[in-house]
């Protein structure tokens, strides 16, 4: 059994803020419940983008589900020029490398789940894409 409260994650190596490389402050920040060394096949993360940015992502070696808990955004799918309104109760699932925009109207907190799962060293690339690397990679 493994508990974790979200209090005990804040300032360790389990509490990341991130963002768009053109970007020059974070415009997210995730604290991972669950990472790959945890054996569970997906990782778990409660995660807020920040009010006012834009975050360009592509998931090309993962799925991502995540579901909004709070605040409200655009999801731009760059692919097909869909736009989904975000907002508390909405949950949408990246699964096929869709390249996508969220830009965040009011802080937007989210409960992600990743499969395979993150080991928490991933960097966005060029690309917005997080590598796929396991607990054995340097």
């Amino acid at each position: 059994m493994i508990v974790r409260r979200l209090e005990d994650l804040i300032g360790t190596d389990a509490d990341v803020e991130g963002g768009d490389r053109d970007q020059a402050t974070g415009t997210w920040r995730s604290r991972r419940l669950l990472l790959a060394r945890d054996g569970v096949g997906f990782s778990l993360h409660d995660t807020v983008l920040f009010a006012g940015t834009s975050t360009t992502m592509r998931y090309a070696n993962h799925v991502e589900a995540v579901y909004v808990i709070e605040g409200s955004a655009k999801l731009r799918d760059l692919e097909t020029g869909d736009v989904h309104a975000l907002a508390p109760g909405t949950m949408y699932l990246l699964n096929g490398g869709e390249r996508h925009t969220l830009d965040v109207e009011q802080d937007l907190r989210c409960v992600c789940v990743f499969n395979p799962p993150v080991t928490g060293r991933e960097v966005h690339d060029a690309d917005g894409t997080y590598p796929l690397l396991t607990e054995d990679d340097d």
